[in-house]
């Protein structure tokens, strides 16, 4: 490794993976909730503006009023609103909403923050005919009925990359939903690292919830998954994690720069760049869409869209899983190495495969009970029981809310054939 890949290593080390951190007050959880507006009436996707029909940015921006947010611009041009707490409302490339919540010292704390205010932007939506699906991917358009709609340099360029791979990419962009939670890497980041990575492919069969695209069923339990599978093979994945940093660093550098090759190309391995600054560097990493993405924090990002009923199930399944060191022993052991192989089976079964159903109903229980061993000062009883009942009506019966998706797909389409 030459002087400038060890200086990578480095940053990576310190800045990515938190090694050496000096962990200052309890372990923090945050949480980005994406959500995909549509025409309540039409199910056509909802632009950020429009000359004529429903349209969000001049709906948000009544909301973020009322609400004392403050609406400035991002470095892209596009507008976003800072929130009393210090959360985030922006848009995603294909007009996706999103909320970066602020980091809270307990899952009971986001979920207080995250109560306050997406339910009151579903229902506020729903009033200007916006309905805004908690889904992993739209469920009734197709890529071709989606456009661009965030303006600057960034976006040209990673849509002229993920064209030239081919549709998924760009469905990725446009027309997927997800909910990301965040965790500190406490006291042993690598070990968290490893946990999470192996724990990846049972939480995307845990959460799925996308199984319907272009308003037929896909055959997958999560087809935002799959449309994520079908990104560039050196963007996405686990990781072995023998020796984190190290892998995590030939993965960023195999990887196309694609902020360095223009909207047409050449998109070499960043590698390759040798001219590459330490900011290009970093800009480099956030186009890097692993299962787990490392920032300082732990970045879980294979969860589909949930909805607000259920956010409670996967922030205390993490918080029990990472914050009790006795969950972690137990969960570790449950899990073994991270398997890259399992992600297909977890995106197109999920739990319909037993083996994966019963290591995840094991896993769902270790968390659970993790959580309720944080005491009821992190995770208040209430949180707890709507954790449980999710674990009861799903992970438990080896259902995922993909099922009852096609459930109601499968009714609506009875009540049309029956005339």
């Amino acid at each position: 490794m030459n002087g400038a890949f060890e200086a990578l290593a480095a940053d990576l080390r310190v800045n990515a993976f938190g090694v050496g951190a000096r962990i200052v007050g309890a372990s923090r959880i945050g949480a980005e909730v994406e959500l995909i507006p549509v025409a309540a009436d039409t199910r056509r996707p909802v632009p950020i503006v429009a000359a004529e029909g429903a349209s969000t940015l001049p709906w948000l921006r009544r909301f973020g009023v009322e609400r004392c947010w403050r609406e400035e611009a991002t470095a892209h041009g596009a507008p976003r609103w800072v929130l009393p707490d210090g959360g985030c409302v922006s848009f995603e490339p294909g007009g996706q909403i999103e909320l970066s919540a602020a980091p809270a010292p307990s899952p009971s704390a986001l979920l207080r923050s995250l109560r306050a205010t997406i339910p009151a932007l579903h229902a506020s939506a729903r009033e200007h005919g916006i309905e805004l699906l908690s889904l992993g991917i739209d469920p009734v358009n197709g890529v071709e009925d989606t456009t661009l709609l965030l303006p600057g340099e960034r976006y040209r360029t990673l849509t002229g990359f993920l064209e030239a791979l081919g549709t998924g990419g760009v469905r990725m962009m446009r027309q997927t939903a997800a909910f990301q939670p965040s965790v500190d890497w406490g006291a042993d980041p690598l070990a968290r690292w490893r946990l999470l990575n192996a724990a990846a492919p049972y939480l995307t069969a845990i959460f799925a919830h996308s199984p319907v695209y272009r308003g037929v069923d896909s055959g997958w339990r999560s087809f935002r998954a799959r449309v994520w599978r079908e990104l560039d093979g050196g963007r996405t994945g686990v990781f072995p994690c023998h020796d984190p940093v190290d892998e995590y660093l030939r993965f960023a550098l195999d990887a196309p720069a694609i902020l360095r090759g223009g909207e047409d190309g050449p998109w070499l391995p960043f590698r390759d760049w040798r001219d590459a600054t330490p900011d290009g560097w970093r800009a480099h990493l956030t186009t890097l869409f692993p299962e787990v993405r490392p920032k300082g924090f732990a970045e879980v990002r294979c969860i589909d869209a949930v909805d607000p009923e259920w956010f409670a199930a996967p922030l205390l399944l993490l918080a029990g899983l990472c914050d009790h060191g006795p969950s972690s022993a137990a969960a570790g052991d449950l899990l073994g190495a991270p398997d890259a192989s399992l992600l297909e089976p977890a995106a197109r079964l999920g739990l319909r495969d037993p083996r994966m159903a019963s290591v995840a109903r094991d896993l769902f229980e270790i968390g659970l009970a993790g959580a309720a061993a944080l005491g009821p000062t992190v995770v208040t009883p209430a949180d707890l029981e709507e954790a449980r009942a999710f674990h009861k009506r799903f992970t438990r019966r080896g259902r995922a809310p993909a099922d009852e998706v096609e459930d109601v797909s499968r009714a609506e389409s009875a009540t049309v054939s029956g005339g």
